[in-house]
C-alpha cells in the first residue's frame, strides 16, 4: 500500500499506535531472518522478544492469560516487521500485501483460545496495511517454543 500525501506511511501509522520497531532479532538457530524470491518474502518465525529479552514466557493458561498472549503476538509481529524492514532497506511502504501469518502459542493442554491470541498479530497487520494486511492464517497450540517464549509468529509478504 503506497503512501501518498493524503495517506500516512507505515512508519506514521506505527507511531500513531504508540509503537516502534524493535532491533532485528538475532536468529536463535542456523537460519536467516527472511528469504526472498521475486516479490515474495518469507519471514522466519519471531518470538515475543525485545532486544534479545523474552518479554512473555511460559504457557498460556498457566503463567500467562489471553491478554498477555495477544500482547506477545503483537510483539512477534513487530519483530516480523523489523525483519521485513531489513529486507526492504527500511521502506515498509513497499509492502503490497501480507498473505499469511502462522502463529504458535505455548499453552496448557486443552486451552481453547489459541486463535484469539494470534489476533494480536493479525490486528496489527490490518491496522498498518488496511485491507492489504488481512491474510490467511494458521494458529497452533504447542508444548514449547524457543527460549520458553509464549508465542511465535511467521509470515509471508508480497512486496514491490
Amino acid at each position: 500500500m503506497p503512501s501518498s500525501p493524503q495517506t500516512p506511511g507505515v512508519a506514521s501509522r506505527l507511531a500513531a499506535l504508540g509503537l516502534t520497531l524493535p532491533p532485528v532479532p538475532s536468529p536463535r538457530g542456523a537460519f536467516l531472518p527472511y528469504s526472498r524470491s521475486g516479490a515474495t518474502i518469507w519471514l522466519a518465525g519471531q518470538i515475543c522478544e525485545w532486544a534479545g529479552e523474552v518479554r512473555f514466557s511460559g504457557p498460556l493458561g498457566a503463567t500467562q492469560d489471553l491478554a498477555a498472549g495477544q500482547r506477545a503476538a503483537e510483539l512477534c509481529a513487530l519483530n516480523l516487521l523489523a525483519s521485513l524492514s531489513l529486507a526492504l532497506d527500511g521502506d515498509l511502504d513497499r509492502v503490497v500485501r501480507c498473505h499469511r501469518l502462522g502463529g504458535f502459542v505455548q499453552v496448557v493442554p486443552g486451552w481453547p483460545d489459541v486463535p484469539k491470541v494470534i489476533n494480536g498479530a493479525s490486528d496489527l497487520m490490518a491496522a498498518l496495511f488496511g485491507e492489504a494486511g488481512r491474510h490467511a492464517r494458521t494458529s497452533v497450540g504447542v508444548a514449547s517454543l524457543p527460549a520458553n517464549a509464549s508465542v511465535e509468529v511467521d509470515g509471508i509478504f508480497e512486496v514491490r
